[in-house]
């Protein structure tokens, strides 16, 4: 089969980097070491030309698969003429002995791991091994070891992949071959390495599974929420957690490149870096499920990242340097055919002044769940940091900026970045009223700029002649980002307005229960699916507006879009159904814990009977 949907793709990951890998066994995206490093399978987005590790059964009938419970292993039955055969894959990640203060809290073996058991009949079977090294711009050699290993050499580099098994390995044209005959209870290892002192020894396997088990198990059941989304929370937590770097302790936005947005289009992008806005979103969603010290390991990573402490910013990080400027690879036909492919990411040079917002919303879930007592060197440069920030906020509240779509056509006066701003001081007076990081006048201050930026953005935000709050000051755009910052206090959700600006964008961006982020030109020619955290966010106002009954059954049927895994790229199809953008996508898991902590706590706010107002700050 080609050009696979791409919900039909699970996820499996070290800390470091992941692999996906399709309904039909297939390893089709594999970059290693890191999330952003160059792609040694990437059939995804190539199926002639972009490698891959499979698994073919002969008289295959169907297939089936789940997570282990608690766990990022993944299970895929395949079902034959003769038997029934399980292919466990995982990333070997065992505990640590004694957890440090900070870095990596599990070991990384740098390896792939496929259990190939037979649990009823016979079956018959091989694995196929090939690597394209460089997005499938360098050639391999592949080289018999003794022990029985095969080496897939770059040719350029010494860079290689060694491939073991417990089954003789051959090597046919520019692919290793693994080839088996199980009867029930035999079993076949396939063992992929990326290290070069890896010696390939597939003894290691079983325990190495139940070690990776123990460490998932572990991680999961420190999982604060106990609500009726759990399974879809706990499962959504995995992918964050797959999505770190542990490492840097840097957080990426998603595990692939130029999966698109729009089928046809243009709208391919690489998510594989750590945008400040996807990052603190997701510490914000760790903050709400217990997992501090996720949060505390991506300060780490900004510690080191930004050495001017908050005086410059930037927009996005690579996970070990900058990010590198944007690259189309023309030889790769993309998914569908879908192009361009791209690596590297040109909106990293705009200006997005919301991320301010967004990253002291996570601080200050951070230091509120440490009780105001974090780390010292978090606390030895909070002040410094904090008045940078706040500064950064003063002077660019009148700025235009691309905002959060990163639009790359004009600047403009966008609504959902006034709103952050307003938030991000907020956030620093909150953070100030319980730690010692500014003068009463400079506290002052920020109220009082606070103030001016919640007036300006409610007056010049409203458009009457749409009877809506709009995407930009004088606009008549419609944009779901400005439901957002209601879920950040930034407009009252029980206000007129705000319910006939989410009528209207229900109305007018609405698809059923998805949402599209804008219809607005924004450099494009061809427009893109449906935005899945945006439908979210609606479930998000509805609570806070106390419209319980609509809010509770609608994020249950949006809970339903995801894949067999619960799994979710960026965006969906509203036509068809099918899932769009890069996958999994960080921005929609959060989106996912945030609104099941969001109703959990609406619904004990209501049993209780009180007239306080409903905790709002749970992240968006």
């Amino acid at each position: 089969m080609t050009d696979r949907p791409i919900e039909d793709y699970a996820v499996i990951g070290d800390t470091c980097t992941t692999a996906l890998v399709a309904r039909d066994g297939s390893i089709d995206w594999l970059c290693w070491p890191c999330h952003d490093s160059p792609a040694v399978f990437l059939r995804l987005l190539d199926e002639d030309k972009g490698g891959a590790c499979e698994i073919l059964l002969e008289g295959l009938r169907e297939t089936h698969r789940r997570y282990r419970p608690g766990t990022t292993i993944l299970e895929t039955t395949f079902v034959t003429a003769t038997g029934r055969l399980t292919l466990t894959d995982f990333m070997p990640l065992h505990p640590l002995d004694e957890v440090p203060d900070e870095g990596p809290d599990g070991a990384p073996h740098g390896r792939i791991v496929r259990l190939a058991t037979c649990e009823a009949g016979t079956v018959t079977g091989r694995f196929l091994v090939r690597p394209t090294f460089d997005y499938a711009r360098d050639g391999a050699a592949l080289e018999p070891e003794a022990g029985g290993t095969v080496l897939c050499r770059r040719l350029s580099t010494p860079e290689g992949v060694r491939v073991a098994a417990t089954v003789p390995l051959s090597v046919a044209g520019d692919r290793v071959e693994a080839a088996f005959a199980l009867a029930v209870g035999e079993g076949a290892c396939l063992v992929l390495s990326h290290r070069e002192d890896d010696d390939g020894d597939v003894g290691r396997a079983e325990a190495s599974l139940s070690a990776t088990a123990r460490y998932w198990e572990e991680w999961s059941g420190r999982c604060t929420y106990d609500g009726p989304h759990r399974d879809d929370v706990l499962r959504s937590a995995l992918v964050l957690k797959l999505l770190t770097h542990a490492p840097s302790g840097g957080i990426i936005a998603a595990a692939t490149t130029s999966l698109p947005e729009a089928v046809p289009g243009t709208r391919n992008f690489d998510y594989r870096y750590v945008w400040m806005r996807d990052a603190s979103f997701t510490v914000t969603a760790f903050v709400n499920l217990g997992y501090v010290r996720e949060a505390a390991e991506f300060l780490r990573f900004l510690r080191d990242a930004d050495t001017t402490r908050g005086r410059d910013l930037k927009l996005m990080y690579g996970i070990n340097g900058r990010v590198p400027e944007e690259e189309i690879l023309d030889h790769l036909r993309g998914w569908r055919g879908v192009s361009p492919v791209r690596i590297g990411n040109a909106a990293s040079g705009q200006h997005q002044y919301d991320i301010y917002g967004e990253f002291l919303v996570a601080l200050h879930a951070f230091l509120d769940a440490v009780d105001y007592d974090p780390p010292v060197k978090v606390n030895d440069h909070l002040a410094e940091a904090l008045g940078h920030l706040t500064d950064h906020v003063i002077r660019c509240r009148h700025a235009p900026d691309h905002g959060i779509w990163e639009l790359r056509d004009e600047t403009r006066q966008i609504l959902h970045t006034k709103g952050m701003l307003w938030v991000a001081l907020d956030r620093a007076v909150q953070i100030a009223q319980e730690v010692d990081v500014a003068s009463p006048e400079t506290v002052e201050e920020w109220r009082r700029a606070a103030a001016e930026i919640r007036a300006e953005y409610h007056e010049k935000g409203w458009n009457p002649r749409v009877g809506a709050y709009t995407q930009a000051y004088g606009s008549d755009d419609l944009d779901a980002a400005v439901l957002r910052t209601v879920l950040f206090g930034a407009f009252d959700a029980h206000s007129p307005r705000v319910a006939a600006t989410l009528a209207a964008v229900s109305a007018g961006l609405g698809d059923g229960d998805l949402i599209y982020r804008y219809r607005n030109a924004d450099g494009f020619e061809h427009p893109e699916a449906t935005f899945a955290a945006c439908a979210f966010w609606r479930v998000g106002c509805l609570a806070l507006a106390g419209r319980m009954q609509e809010a509770e059954p609608l994020f249950a049927r949006l809970l339903q879009r995801g894949n067999d895994l619960g799994l979710f790229a960026e965006e969906i199809d509203a036509g068809t159904g099918e899932q769009r953008g890069n996958v999994p996508q960080g921005f929609t898991h959060m989106a996912i814990i945030n609104h099941a902590v969001r109703l959990d706590r609406a619904a004990r706010h209501a049993q209780a009977h009180t007239d306080e107002p409903c905790q709002w700050a749970v992240g968006a």
